[in-house]
């Protein structure tokens, strides 16, 4: 059941007391995680940079479809940007609700893969009626250029209302799902209802139902909500400059 859609992984309703696992945490693990996983050690093909840990956390070597957990033994699983790399999203994801009872979900859109491609991502992902609906890229008849890098891996740091404007519009290069106890996922649908949002032009039915319009007041707290946000955590990075470590630095400090 989706919960809500936070800003980004600094927005968790995660509580004090909270278990917290990340699955997939590769270089830039969440510093709330007391636990992560990660299938691939010897290989960055999935990721940006080498795996990095901070020092409480505990590393597992494990497949996120398979982890060698309990039911429910988390109270909260993060999941960011690794979904759409794994063979079976819908095995993947019963996997995460038996880990752990609530959770984040993070992805490209649809649209954030069409500006920024990457060769490693199998799936791209649109958030409709609060499922979220995978195809495999594959399937699709063409991916536009790559031109994202700039768009959405620079500009945004470079520019706040630029920052401002991606973090205020769920989808726009994002898809950021919170759940519990259950995710609605549906994968590779042939409903022309959910196929034709990868397949064929968007009305402005379809746009609007991506990007719902808003009024002038909810625009406006919108944006003073994700700029406070935004101050937060220029603010707690500053004052919290602790960073990870390497895999080998891990090993060699638990030896």
């Amino acid at each position: 059941m989706k919960v809500r859609n936070p800003i980004d992984r600094d927005d968790l309703k995660i509580k004090k007391k909270d278990k917290v696992l990340e699955v997939g945490s590769g270089h830039n693990p969440t510093f709330r995680s007391d636990v992560v996983v990660d299938k691939y050690i010897d290989s960055n093909y999935h990721r940006s940079d080498n795996i990095m840990i901070y020092p409480h956390q505990a590393f597992i070597n494990a497949d996120g479809a398979n982890m060698p957990f309990k039911d429910k033994e988390f109270d909260y699983v993060i999941c960011n940007q690794v979904i759409e790399h794994v063979d079976d999203p819908l095995l993947f994801v019963k996997e995460l609700q038996r880990v752990a009872k609530r959770g984040y979900i993070e992805l490209p859109s649809l649209i954030g893969e069409s500006l920024f491609p990457k060769k490693s991502h199998k799936w791209v992902c649109l958030e409709i009626d609060n499922k979220l609906v995978f195809y495999e890229k594959d399937k699709l008849p063409k991916l536009y250029p790559d031109y994202g890098r700039t768009f959405l891996n620079f500009l945004p740091y470079q520019s706040l209302a630029l920052r401002v404007f991606h973090l205020s519009y769920h989808q726009s290069d994002f898809i950021k799902y919170e759940w519990k106890d259950t995710i609605d996922i549906i994968v590779n649908s042939e409903d022309p209802y959910y196929k034709n949002y990868f397949l064929e032009p968007w009305s402005e039915e379809m746009s609007q139902k991506i990007f719902p319009v808003r009024s002038l007041f909810c625009d406006v707290r919108i944006f003073i909500k994700v700029t406070t946000h935004l101050i937060k955590g220029m603010i707690n990075r500053r004052l919290h400059s602790q960073s990870p470590i390497s895999l080998e630095e891990y090993k060699s400090m638990r030896k």
